[in-house]
């Protein structure tokens, strides 16, 4: 019997993967561009209905309202989150396309740091979002122990 995901789907970790972002991120030509290019990646991202809101799975250490929800199938992590924020939801997208579908190996073997310095985004992020975002990745580790 295959068990299926259940939660909506998004083309973060799937159809738009890490070196997509990297090489979307570089093409960019400067903080500017960078930020609106986050944002439509955020567009991106399905709203969750309602009834996935819940206050259980909110992330605590984010300044907007963020909530996230996965599955594990076959020792694969799922995830959808969702946000009050229109740039965490681009945030969120460059969270999920590193670590959505992933094992709890690859996902605590990828050097996230790394990622987010090759984006050139972090630098120019308030103090208050860089911890959200922060916040996130701790949470999905979390997760996966």
């Amino acid at each position: 019997m295959t068990t299926t995901i259940t939660l909506p789907l998004h083309p973060f970790g799937t159809e738009i993967t890490t070196a997509d972002i990297i090489a979307q991120m570089q093409a960019t030509t400067g903080w500017e561009d960078r930020y609106r290019n986050v944002i439509q990646l955020g567009k991106k991202l399905p709203q969750l209905d309602d009834s996935y809101k819940q206050d259980q799975l909110k992330i605590s250490g984010c300044e907007s309202q963020v909530w996230l929800h996965h599955q594990t199938i076959d020792g694969r992590y799922y995830f959808i989150a969702d946000s009050d924020a229109r740039i965490v939801r681009g945030l969120i997208t460059l969270v999920l396309t590193a670590y959505h579908g992933k094992t709890a190996a690859e996902i605590n073997h990828f050097d996230i740091d790394a990622y987010f310095d090759s984006l050139g985004l972090i630098a120019h992020l308030s103090p208050s979002r860089g911890n959200g975002l922060k916040a996130i990745v701790e949470q999905i580790k979390q997760l996966t122990v």
